[in-house]
């Protein structure tokens, strides 16, 4: 039961990361002015190209369970500042305060799923298991 706990798990993380990747790519203009709103001014398009990159490796990488290691430590590399930066509930007016809160908190609970994939891995049910045990004759 766990793994297959283990692959549903990873399969819910994965999902939020993929979609922002394709959020970002089908609002790409949208989420530059949400950048700018949020003071993140220098070489936007880098920024954005290279947010998507790390959403969609590090996503599939965690879907599929192939070195989700390393797909937990690029989703990380992206959503740490991401939530530092634009759910700044300290530095909000008091109307949004309590919502940037959760969505700061939530942020926060998913860096811990992270955390904790990259230190278990990603269990039985994955690429790197199937690959692992498969034979070729």
């Amino acid at each position: 039961m766990r793994d297959v706990t283990d692959l549903i798990g990873r399969i819910f993380l994965a999902t939020i990361f993929i979609f922002e990747a394709v959020d970002s790519t089908l609002y790409f203009e949208k989420t530059k002015q949400a950048m700018t709103v949020h003071g993140v001014t220098w070489n936007q398009d880098f920024l954005l190209y290279c947010a998507i990159f790390l959403l969609i490796t590090g996503g599939l990488m965690v879907l599929f369970g192939y070195r989700s290691t390393l797909g937990a430590a690029l989703l990380l590399m992206y959503w740490v500042p991401v939530t530092f930066i634009v759910h700044d509930f300290w530095n909000c007016p008091k109307e949004i305060l309590r919502e940037q809160s959760i969505l700061f908190m939530k942020n926060i609970a998913i860096i811990g799923g992270l955390l904790m994939l990259a230190g278990k891995g990603s269990g039985r049910y994955s690429i790197k298991k199937l690959l692992a045990t498969t034979r070729v004759t």
